[in-house]
């Protein structure tokens, strides 16, 4: 893994443990116009956890920044772990959290680390895995690491819902292997429905659709250039054969 980190573009993995001083730099400014440092959890979640989709249990928050849809899923009963790599998005997190009196478990750690390699990489079983904006900045060779993380921590009967760029909206499109002899892709890769359900064929699909678009007067978060999905780890067989 290590060589093909090496190979990939220069500065583009934005979702392993090199990439930590580079997210530092982007929470670092607060002020910046970025849609998804608002204080709303996802319109897709909160969707799911009112109709009753989700129930509170256990969950795991992947490359939480600001932790809004921790926070989110904490106050509507949910025990959170959320990590990120970046200091600076924990230490945000955090402040928000005292606002707000909610309890999360906010770590700085790689989350994709065997729990041997770092002490803050979570530990399952989890009832919900929930990655908004951290998978479409993997390396392709990287989502195995992705895929090993919820065959190691999402419960049998849980939940993995993902929020990602959409092919022909956001993120590059090109071949997985053109990232290796080529330019960085800007800003992550873009996904089509049909590539995910591939990457993900050892889930159960509940649902895929792109995100809605949400006014600023909303509650919640969403743009109409992400996919957000839901699957459901088999009770009776492992996430990935």
């Amino acid at each position: 893994m290590e060589l093909l980190d090496g190979l990939y573009a220069p500065g583009a993995d934005g979702g392993t443990a090199g990439a930590a001083h580079r997210w530092d730099g982007f929470y670092g400014d607060r002020s910046r116009d970025v849609p998804f440092f608002v204080a709303k959890p996802d319109e897709n979640l909160a969707a799911h956890v009112g109709n009753g989709t989700l129930r509170p249990g256990r969950a795991l928050d992947l490359g939480c920044g600001p932790g809004r849809n921790a926070l989110f899923l904490a106050s509507r009963g949910w025990r959170v772990d959320a990590v990120d790599l970046s200091p600076e998005a924990i230490r945000w997190a955090e402040e928000r959290a005292r606002g707000t009196g909610a309890e999360v478990g906010f770590r700085c750690a790689d989350a994709f680390a065997a729990p041997e390699r770092d002490a803050g990489a979570p530990e399952g079983p989890y009832d919900l895995v929930y990655d908004s904006g951290c998978f479409h900045h993997l390396p392709p060779h990287r989502r195995v690491g992705h895929l090993a993380l919820l065959d190691r921590v999402l419960a049998p009967g849980g939940h993995f819902a993902l929020v990602c760029f959409a092919a022909g909206a956001m993120g590059s499109e090109l071949p997985d292997a053109a990232h290796y002899r080529g330019p960085a892709p800007h800003g992550g890769l873009g996904y089509t429905a049909d590539e995910l359900r591939w990457i993900f064929a050892g889930l159960e699909e509940v649902e895929l659709r792109r995100m809605t678009d949400e006014p600023p007067a909303s509650p919640h978060f969403g743009e109409p250039f992400l996919w957000t999905a839901l699957f459901r780890r088999p009770r009776t067989a492992p996430a990935r054969p």
